[in-house]
């Protein structure tokens, strides 16, 4: 197919009274190529949490979609109505209790039991001196 994959169409739109021009509708949500989201009105995920805002259970309204030219790949991205978004919750002293143990757990060899004040490898979950004793053990056998 030599033409456009996604070809302009006027449609109606949830974000505007009048039909607005999309790329078709993919998962039955508008679908949008980038540069052509109202900015004012539409945003990402991330740039709701860059806002201070969250999506407040709301589903999307629209779809983002990029052609990567190098690697021929297309993405999309749920976009969401600012003027439905709320503001994120705030850190209660629990949450952040949780957290910080969540944190701790990551630090804690699962070999010696030892805390070694940074993050754990995932792979390993072994702090540098046990996983070169278990490799010299292993090298050894």
């Amino acid at each position: 197919m030599a033409g456009k994959r996604f070809p302009w169409v006027l449609a109606p739109v949830p974000w505007s009274d009048t039909p607005q021009f999309t790329r078709g509708v993919k998962d039955g949500l508008p679908l949008l190529s980038y540069g052509c989201a109202p900015r004012d009105k539409l945003a990402t995920y991330r740039q709701l949490r860059a806002m201070g805002l969250r999506p407040n259970g709301f589903d999307p309204v629209a779809l983002l979609y990029v052609r990567h030219n190098k690697s021929k790949k297309v993405s999309f991205a749920s976009l969401y109505l600012i003027e439905k978004a709320a503001p994120v919750r705030p850190m209660t002293p629990a949450k952040w209790t949780a957290l910080a143990k969540a944190n701790f757990a990551r630090r804690i060899c699962r070999s010696c039991g030892k805390d070694p004040m940074y993050v754990l490898p995932t792979s390993t979950g072994q702090c540098w001196p046990c996983f070169e004793a278990s490799e010299n053990e292993q090298a050894a056998t």
